[in-house]
């Protein structure tokens, strides 16, 4: 068998930067992925020579100085990496119900804008808005705890006041005890879609971590998820290691004393590593590349209890039109039916995938006004997301056949649901759709090997924030990363995977992200043409000419065919 010092199950943005990490160390590296492309959510596909990236919709924190900043240039990919700020004046839309209410960037910037629109609730928004800062601040501080001396853990009661009294609250309860408006309340519920949960079950806590994520906006990396995701294999391939695609793992291989020593491929190949990190989620890794007969019962009483987050559907449209006439911009919408977002949320949990209603909760992105590099002058594409309960998919549990007549009548039902919501966005757009085409739990199953197509590892709830899972294993020489053992989003995960190879290398995170001043990410402003340079201008005039060449041939094609 060939033999690493550390193999990596999944290509996913964890597995990817702990690969990172430990080939920059000198450590021999390999990266298996069972995919024909690597990234996991983090990866990007063409249909008809348009990109769409089915994970990465935006980050936060992207800005010099900021987190998500240090960790790219931390991992010395900042470099190679573009993003665009999405519009600061609304980088979140809530459309709900007939209304339409903009989330600028920042928090004095949300505050005034939404005291214009809420002028009853300036000072219960004030409160909140307040709040919500001090509880992100307070999270902030909880990894410094183990430097504290000894009597200073006295003073946690104070310093942590705001989030010992508000962070075991679910997001719903914490608006109600401050805002009084049904809507503003909606709109300040809008972005917990990024939990994967309904405010009634996402925890205050988190969101106010969501919030100061994305304090300053959103932004958009040029290339969508897979710009990202390249830049971090280049730079694994820079030192040394190496990926493997279409290399899914059957089976994790333990010696006598319980300890992982390799993998077997679905192709029947071994390989031997003295230390293996699974970027695969914990069914997977335990239950099936392992085995419930090789681990404890408290371990597989843990795992019984566990629960997964949401699964998906995702539709990818490509039209032809001046979708900036219909008020669409680089930001986000999050559509909701009518006034209750919890009440929409639980229809959204059993809804009828046959029946011709639209959705009525979901995400619409614009990846061609995110990025303007992958506009080609006439078609723009959307992603929209309905997030569904990971069971409505069980009839189809088949992995290898769900292809089946009631599967394809499934589809095209859903097809006409999500055309409801983009008619309600973009009227027309019926007659000038280039292509459309769907993705369901079963589509994120098959590319991202995902228990039941969860999109977001387990669910992001309260109990299982409090007791999570540890990145280092029961088993012997196996350590775990990503969405699983982590929050969810890029960072999280980008993070998970630097914090489980210092715990490999026996160092910290901040010994492995040292500042390196000549790594700087560049920052365009996704609205402001004014302040790009010319090389964008030039990639846009490429792809234009492209087109019209595709067409011209086409035509030609056309022709010769009638004579």
């Amino acid at each position: 068998m060939e033999k690493w010092d550390v193999m990596i199950i999944g290509s996913g943005p964890g597995g990817l930067s702990a690969g990172l990490c430990l080939a920059r160390e000198g450590l021999k590296t390999l990266i298996l992925e069972q995919h024909y492309v690597p990234g996991g959510w983090c990866h990007s596909f063409y249909l008809k020579g348009q990109r769409f990236s089915p994970g990465v919709h935006y980050v936060g924190r992207i800005d010099k100085g900021r987190s998500t900043a240090d960790l790219f240039e931390g991992l010395g990919i900042a470099n190679d990496l573009v993003f665009f700020r999405q519009n600061k004046y609304g980088f979140e839309h809530a459309y709900i119900g007939n209304e339409k209410v903009d989330i600028a960037a920042g928090f004095d910037m949300m505050y005034a804008g939404l005291v214009r629109r809420f002028p009853k609730e300036r000072k219960r928004l004030k409160k909140y808005l307040d709040l919500a800062q001090k509880v992100d601040q307070e999270i902030d501080m909880l990894p410094t705890l183990p430097t504290w001396k000894r009597w200073e853990y006295l003073t946690i009661p104070y310093r942590f006041r705001h989030l010992l009294a508000f962070g075991f609250l679910s997001l719903k309860q914490v608006v109600r005890m401050f805002i009084k408006d049904p809507l503003l309340r909606d709109v300040l519920c809008a972005q917990c879609g990024d939990h994967g949960l309904p405010p009634y079950k996402a925890s205050f806590l988190m969101h106010c971590a969501l919030l100061g994520h994305y304090n300053n906006g959103g932004y958009y990396p040029m290339g969508g998820g897979s710009g990202v995701a390249k830049a971090m294999t280049k730079a694994i391939k820079k030192h040394g290691g190496e990926l493997r695609v279409e290399s899914g793992v059957k089976k994790i291989l333990l010696n006598e004393e319980k300890k992982a020593i390799g993998v077997e491929l679905y192709n029947g190949e071994r390989i031997e590593a003295t230390t293996i990190i699974s970027n695969a989620d914990l069914h997977k890794t335990y239950n099936e590349m392992i085995g419930p007969q090789h681990l404890s019962k408290k371990l597989n009483r843990k795992l019984g209890r566990t629960k997964y987050s949401v699964s998906c559907l995702l539709f990818f449209v490509t039209v032809d039109m001046d979708v900036r006439k219909h008020g669409i911009d680089s930001g986000n919408i999050w559509m909701t039916e009518d006034i209750d977002i919890n009440k929409q949320y639980k229809k959204l949990e059993k809804v009828d995938l046959l029946s011709p209603e639209g959705f009525p909760q979901l995400f619409i992105s614009c990846s061609t006004l995110k990025d303007p590099v992958s506009y080609n002058g006439r078609y723009h594409n959307f992603e929209l997301v309905a997030l569904i309960d990971n069971t409505l998919f069980d009839q189809f549990k088949e992995k290898e056949k769900y292809q089946t007549e009631e599967y394809i009548v499934y589809k095209k039902s859903i097809t006409e649901k999500f055309m409801k919501n983009l008619e309600k966005v973009l009227p027309g757009v019926r007659e000038h759709i280039v292509q459309a085409e769907l993705g369901t739990p079963k589509t994120n199953e098959f590319y991202t090997n995902a228990t039941k197509g969860s999109i977001y590892g387990i669910e992001k709830n309260l109990r299982q924030l409090l007791f999570p899972f540890s990145a280092k294993s029961e088993i012997g020489n196996l350590f775990l990363c990503g969405a699983s053992i982590s929050a969810q989003g890029l960072s999280s995960a980008c993070n998970s995977g630097v914090n489980v190879a210092a715990t490999i290398l026996g160092t910290t995170r901040d010994e492995l992200l040292k500042p390196r001043d000549e790594q700087n990410i560049r920052i365009y402003d996704a609205e402001d043409e004014k302040e790009w340079p010319a090389w964008i201008y030039q990639k846009i005039k490429d792809k234009n000419n492209h087109l019209k060449l595709s067409e011209k041939k086409i035509n030609e094609k056309t022709l010769s065919g009638s004579a």
